[in-house]
């Protein structure tokens, strides 16, 4: 798990990444810039329990692919997961909130992620546990409207001007941040390898 001071803003970006590609980046710049963070952690998962996993590359193809992505010295690219055998995001955060008193956390997510996110493991735990910055991705803007969680947790979103608050925020709180997009996506990428 990579290090954070007391009081820093850290942002947090799971996902298998399989593979990691110029949009991954942009949600990143896009995280940092807009939210104001100190760090941005890239977590790269074993492997999605919602997902097929028979295309999945291994962990260290995944973990160099993504460090040729990175230009920015506060994206730390880690895979902490692995090592302490965790599978849900509700664990990590559970994991990383314990471990790092005092450091001011968000957990960052594409909005094609939102649509499905009540599917996720104790989903309504994790956006009770830090606050959530949904990053805008190609065909996803509406989901942010209609989507369960932000139904579920409407009372609680704060306006994208006020995203530098977000990490600072006590959960739950989460903002929706428009920008540029990337129509690139993993699973485009893998088929047309595979063509």
């Amino acid at each position: 798990m990579p290090f954070a001071l007391k009081g820093m803003t850290v942002g947090l970006f799971g996902g298998s990444f399989n593979p990691p590609h110029a949009g991954h980046a942009l949600v990143a710049e896009i995280a940092l810039r807009r939210l104001k963070l100190d760090q941005l952690w890239w977590i790269v998962t074993p492997g999605n329990p919602l997902k097929d996993t028979t295309h999945l590359a291994s962990l260290a193809e995944r973990l160099r692919l993504c460090e040729a992505q990175v230009h920015d010295p506060r994206i730390k690219i880690t895979a902490f997961e692995a090592a302490h055998d965790l599978r849900y995001t509700a664990d990590t955060l559970a994991m990383i909130k314990a471990r790092n008193p005092g450091v001011h956390f968000v957990w960052i997510m594409g909005a094609d992620n939102l649509a499905d996110f009540h599917r996720w493991q104790r989903w309504q735990e994790i956006a009770l546990t830090f606050p959530i910055a949904v990053i805008d991705r190609p065909g996803s803007t509406l989901a942010f409207l209609s989507s369960r969680m932000a139904k579920t947790f409407d009372y609680a979103r704060i306006d994208e001007t006020d995203a530098p608050m977000l990490a600072r925020s006590k959960a739950p709180a989460w903002t929706f941040i428009h920008g540029p997009r990337s129509l690139l996506s993993s699973t485009a990428i893998r088929n047309g390898v595979a063509k």
